[in-house]
């Protein structure tokens, strides 16, 4: 096949090189020249995709994958457009469609007869039927369902691990009538690979929910579920906290028969996924008072690591603080809603002298993304805000002066910390 993959980022190049790697002719269309010229010389733009840098290498030597900036070019020559276009998301969880429509626009100008659309980007319910699917038909003059295929099918996959992820999770579709969703079942089939999974009620493969409404939904489900739960697990982290009962202890206890399931608390939810997708539920469900009251809790757990830290040393006032780990998630170069931000804020307000610091960020880096680095000045406190593997080795001679560590992702060594003169408070601990 011919395929055009839309946006060559963290998901969509790894996608581009899957389905060059079973052997299809792909070009990637991308706005940022920048990142085309690179997949061109076959560089990775970004770092961190496990086998990326050699399976992109691979395909654009294969002649198999080549990108360009021009989108509607790329969709006109393909038999298939799979769309991975960024979504952002305001506060109050209203979408923000530039990007999403602007490449919608882009490819209903190249669609032809028989193309198959399928977006992966997650979003509200009803949104590829009811507000791209009319885009493509006014801009293409095609009918969709007839004269072209359109489906939903999202990206299931967590950045630095996509192409063992592509391989472990039933690819979910959803058309918009059946013809568009055999369409997809057959496009799937032939661009991904599927781990065995005897865990599974159905074989791991493609899995047809039977519309794009049901297949937007279940990925707005499966990650509010996560928030939920983590948004329960806080809320008895802070309530163990009261009661000087160690809650991974509870957890796992309660974890130990088969229908608990709680997950780990922690000092935020991070990344593009967790924090937003909530969201988009919420757009649909604004009654879901569960989900909102998950969504506030989580979003609370920086001021309250803050309470701890506060309680264990005193008053922050003038108080250097360093916060360790300017990433949303260990061993990721990425700050997507990472809780730094909301920790740095929250010093500030408490009259504390913030610093940052992350080994995978040089200090330049840091001060770009409008952080204050840390340049070796003594510190009296520490926050451990991603759980980078680095972080199981910290002493506290690390940072000599430092009294109180508040680690809220438990990525530090409790007894390099039982040191007299320094106190290591955690979540829930």
């Amino acid at each position: 096949m011919d395929i055009c993959v839309v946006a060559l980022g963290k998901i969509g190049l790894p996608l581009a090189v899957q389905f060059a790697s079973k052997g299809h002719r792909v070009i990637g269309a991308d706005v940022d020249k920048f990142a085309v010229d690179m997949v061109n010389r076959g560089e990775e733009p970004f770092p961190g995709e496990a086998h990326l840098a050699e399976k992109l290498r691979e395909a654009v030597d294969a002649g198999l994958l080549s990108a360009t900036t021009d989108t509607t070019a790329a969709v006109a020559a393909a038999q298939a457009v799979v769309i991975v276009v960024p979504l952002f998301v305001a506060a109050d969880g209203t979408p923000s469609w530039d990007w999403m429509d602007a490449a919608t626009e882009a490819v209903g100008r190249g669609l032809k007869p028989g193309t198959l659309v399928s977006y992966e980007t997650t979003l509200p319910i009803g949104t590829t039927r009811n507000r791209f699917g009319p885009k493509l038909e006014e801009l293409s003059g095609l009918k969709a369902g007839e004269d072209f295929h359109l489906v939903f099918s999202p990206e299931r996959v967590l950045t630095g691990r996509v192409f063992e992820d592509l391989r472990k999770y039933p690819k979910l579709i959803g058309g918009i009538n059946q013809a568009s969703a055999d369409a997809a079942m057959d496009f799937y089939r032939a661009v991904l690979d599927f781990d065995d999974r005897p865990d599974l009620a159905d074989a791991n493969g493609v899995w047809d929910l039977g519309s794009s409404e049901a297949s937007e939904f279940a990925k707005l489900a499966e990650t509010t579920y996560r928030d939920v739960n983590i948004g329960l697990a806080n809320q008895f982290a802070r309530y163990a906290d009261q009661i000087d009962v160690d809650v991974l202890k509870v957890i796992d206890a309660s974890n130990s028969q088969p229908y608990s399931h709680i997950h780990r608390p922690g000092i935020a939810v991070g990344g593009h996924c967790i924090p937003i997708y909530p969201r988009l539920y919420l757009w649909n469900d604004p009654a879901a008072t569960v989900v909102t009251a998950a969504r506030e809790a989580n979003a609370g757990m920086p001021s309250y690591a803050l309470d701890l830290l506060a309680a264990a040393h005193g008053d922050l006032t003038g108080v250097p603080v360093l916060v360790l780990g300017a990433a949303y998630r260990g061993a990721v170069k990425e700050t997507a809603f990472s809780g730094v931000f909301p920790l740095v804020e929250g010093l500030k307000a408490r009259g504390a002298v913030p610093f940052v610091s992350d080994p995978m960020y040089t200090d330049a880096e840091l001060e770009a993304l409008g952080l204050p680095a840390h340049a070796g000045e003594p510190v009296t406190a520490a926050i451990v805000q991603a759980d980078h593997p680095e972080y199981k080795k910290l002493t506290p001679a690390d940072l000599p002066g430092v009294t109180v560590l508040v680690d809220g992702r438990r990525a530090t060594d409790a007894d390099a910390w039982n040191v007299e003169g320094v106190r290591r408070v955690v979540i829930g601990g």
